[in-house]
């Protein structure tokens, strides 16, 4: 535990050229390059080749958060631009419910020169359907990093979900270094994206076809979903000397319990699509645990913790964690495990649940890295020299890897 907060964060860097990082997709998503990395050893291939690597009878599980056109402008009458950057809904609290206000709504945001807005309320006309309305933006007390703004608008017969489809931009990635674009919409997206919420994408699964999901199909191999919407902090760079510095973003996750009694009958067993599945998954194991010790913890009380995995002291199988979550939802009559994480996964973390992992090419320095690393059992650099020397795209419209440890 303590060697894994100790853990110096400049030990994960690497030189990553900003030619190296793929500011556009490819237009055929799955021709993408494919790196894999089995058992210490790592080759080349096309992302349309990833059903072959994989044994029948697998259970693959993706992301299907839907990244929302979270970033508004403002224009005061100054003529100073203020950017107000959706990052989660705290009246009402419920994604769904947030999306779904008529009037007025409230929500956690980065707000861009913020010094030019000091006080008052910003305001703008939106065209939505062919009705002009205007929306009106007032800044609270800041929490953190972020502000809370209540937001209203003088139609009700248009949620909040209709301003953001029709006002918002969608916010790509800071390192993407350009503006968003209209294309950006469509590739920004994973195909089989459904529920909103992410201001960012679950960027491993960008790569897949509807012909890539049928040839996994065709493999027998079954695909089970789940939701993690994607924060802002997933870009936070580590700025602490060490880990144990670093403070984990909450992220809110949403798994069915046909999808835990799926992994369930594969014996505890998931080849993860991206990181936020690595995540959402590996924090089940330790909401299991939580739930032996305590069969009836709200939902706050399930909240996996950032240090959880490294404190914890009971020992018990997968299968035996997740029958716990499945008689959680029995006895309280619940199709959905709703809950939270700020799982930080590490060297010196002991993989539960996921036997194999879809996933970019990370940043430097970043709690991504240091996952993959845990991953494979240190052996990160081995994947990032043959990336770099192999011509392969990082980021989040990268190439991608299949890593099994």
């Amino acid at each position: 535990m303590n060697d894994t907060r100790h853990i110096k964060i400049s030990e994960f860097d690497y030189p990553l050229p900003d030619e190296r990082i793929a500011k556009f997709p490819l237009s055929v998503r799955d021709q993408s390059k494919l790196l894999v990395y089995r058992h210490g050893e790592v080759s080349r291939d096309v992302f349309t080749s990833l059903p072959s690597y994989l044994p029948s009878g697998s259970l693959m599980i993706f992301n299907n958060t839907k990244v929302i056109q979270a970033r508004l402008h403002f224009r005061k009458e100054t003529g100073a631009l203020i950017e107000v950057f959706c990052l989660e809904p705290v009246q009402p609290n419920d994604y769904v419910l947030a999306f779904q206000q008529t009037q007025k709504c409230s929500w956690l945001c980065m707000i861009g020169n913020l010094k030019k807005w000091k006080e008052g309320v910003l305001s703008r006309e939106i065209e939505i359907k062919g009705k002009n309305i205007t929306l009106t933006a007032t800044r609270g007390e800041c929490r953190g990093t972020s502000h809370w703004v209540d937001f209203e608008w003088n139609d009700p017969s248009f949620t909040f979900a209709d301003i953001l489809e029709t006002a918002g931009e969608l916010p790509i990635p800071p390192y993407l270094n350009r503006e968003t674009q209209e294309s950006d919409k469509e590739t920004y997206q994973t195909v089989y994206s459904k529920i909103k919420g992410s201001v960012a994408a679950p960027t491993a699964g960008l790569h897949f076809t509807e012909r890539v999901l049928n040839s996994l199909k065709e493999k027998g191999i079954d695909l089970e979903e789940l939701t993690l919407h994607v924060g802002a902090g997933t870009f936070k760079p580590v700025k602490s000397e060490e880990i144990e510095g670093h403070e984990m973003h909450t992220e809110y996750i949403s798994v069915h319990r046909q999808t835990i009694e799926k992994l369930i009958a594969h014996g505890g067993k998931a080849v993860a699509v991206g990181t936020t599945s690595v995540r959402t998954l590996e924090s089940l194991y330790y909401i299991g645990i939580a739930l032996s010790l305590n069969p009836d913890a709200s939902e706050e009380e399930l909240h996996v913790k950032q240090w959880t995995p490294y404190e914890n002291t009971v020992n018990m199988s997968t299968v035996e964690s997740l029958q716990h979550i499945v008689d959680y939802l029995n006895r309280h009559e619940m199709e959905t495990l709703n809950t939270s994480t700020q799982i930080i996964i590490a060297p010196g973390y002991r993989y539960n649940i996921v036997k194999a992992m879809v996933t970019n090419f990370h940043q430097p320095k970043s709690t991504l890295l240091l996952l993959v690393s845990a991953f494979v059992k240190g052996d990160w650099k081995t994947i990032y020299n043959y990336a770099l020397e192999n011509d392969f795209r990082f980021l989040s419209y990268g190439d991608s890897s299949l890593l099994i440890p």
